[in-house]
C-alpha cells in the first residue's frame, strides 16, 4: 500500500510527521482481514518508545470485528488528515490554471499488538487527560465507580501500532510559480481558512537556485 507523493509535496522528517499526527490525532485505521478491509475512525495517542520508534496507541469496541484481525493483519495503516480546502484558479497570477485542493496527510504503516488490561487502563487515563487538559473541572476516569469502569474496559480492546514507515504528503501549492502560493495564502486568510493558510506558511515552496 503506497501513497502517490510528487516530490514538491513530500515530507520525510519523522519528528515533523509525528508532530503532525499529535496535532491531528483523530485518525482512520485501515487493516486487512479475512473478510476484506476493516476501517475505524478513532483517536490515537502517539508516543516514542525508548529506542526512538513511533508508537500509536488506540482502542476500538470489542463489538467491532476489526480488533480480532489486527495482530494478524498483513497490511495496516493509520491515516491522519490536517487542514484542507479548495483553491480557486482565480487566485493565481500565472494563467491558464485549473481548480485544485490543498491538504496535508500522513500515513503510518506498521504492525499491531494487543494491550493487556493495565496498559489499556493507562491508555484511557492518558487519552482523557490529554483532551480534558485546560478544562475548568477536568473529567477523570478514577472518579468513576470501579464496577462501572470494569464493565466499560471489558467492552473495548486496546492496541499499540509499532510504526515502521511514515508517508507525508503536504500538497500546499509548493509547485506553483512566482508568488502564486503567497496569493493562495492571502486568499485563504481572507476567507477565514486560517489553519490551512498557516500550514502553507510553514511549508513554502523550495527556493530555486
Amino acid at each position: 500500500m503506497t501513497l502517490y507523493v510528487p516530490s514538491p509535496f513530500r515530507i520525510d522528517d519523522p519528528r515533523a510527521l509525528a508532530g503532525f499526527i499529535a496535532r491531528n490525532a483523530f485518525g482512520t485505521l485501515v487493516s486487512s482481514g479475512e473478510a476484506g478491509l476493516h476501517v475505524s475512525h478513532i483517536p490515537f495517542l502517539p508516543e516514542f518508545s525508548a529506542d526512538g520508534r513511533l508508537r500509536l496507541l488506540g482502542h476500538v469496541a470489542r463489538a467491532n470485528g476489526q480488533w480480532r484481525s489486527l495482530e494478524k493483519a498483513e497490511h495496516l495503516v493509520a491515516i491522519f488528515q490536517g487542514p484542507h480546502g479548495y483553491v480557486s484558479p482565480s487566485w493565481y497570477e500565472h494563467q491558464p490554471a485549473v481548480p485544485t485542493w490543498n491538504y496535508a496527510v500522513v500515513h503510518a504503516h506498521g504492525k499491531a499488538r494487543a494491550l493487556d488490561e493495565p496498559a489499556l487502563r493507562d491508555l484511557l487515563a492518558r487519552l482523557s487527560a490529554t483532551y480534558e487538559e485546560g478544562r475548568p473541572s477536568p473529567w477523570r476516569m478514577e472518579d468513576l465507580p470501579a464496577e462501572f469502569v470494569q464493565r466499560m474496559v471489558g467492552a473495548i480492546a486496546g492496541f499499540a501500532i509499532e510504526v515502521d514507515r511514515l508517508e507525508g504528503k503536504f500538497k500546499l501549492s509548493q509547485n506553483r510559480p512566482g508568488d502564486d502560493a503567497g496569493r493562495v495564502i492571502r486568499a485563504l486568510e481572507a476567507g477565514g481558512e486560517a489553519d490551512l493558510a498557516a500550514l502553507m506558511r510553514e511549508h513554502p515552496p523550495a527556493r530555486k537556485g
